[in-house]
């Protein structure tokens, strides 16, 4: 299993995380995710999961990712 970091723009609020959430756990291999409101991270854990597919599920929620920050092995 792998995280991935996300930096996501845009993100405010409690309801921001919510969404990302919501809309990124649906996405295939994710295990779980961890949103940071504060420092705009958005943490994906799983097993084979798509940059692509993370970020359109993020775009999806209202956001936008600005960048992977790194990969790590878990």
């Amino acid at each position: 299993m792998a995280d991935k970091i996300f930096t996501v723009d845009g993100m405010t609020c409690g309801h921001c995380a919510t969404s990302i959430t919501e809309e990124v756990v649906r996405v295939v291999g994710v295990t779980a995710v961890d949103v940071d409101v504060r420092s705009g991270l958005v943490i994906v854990s799983g097993d084979r999961v798509e940059d692509a597919a993370v970020r359109a599920a993020i775009v999806e929620a209202g956001y936008e990712v600005a960048e992977v920050v790194r990969r790590t092995a878990a």
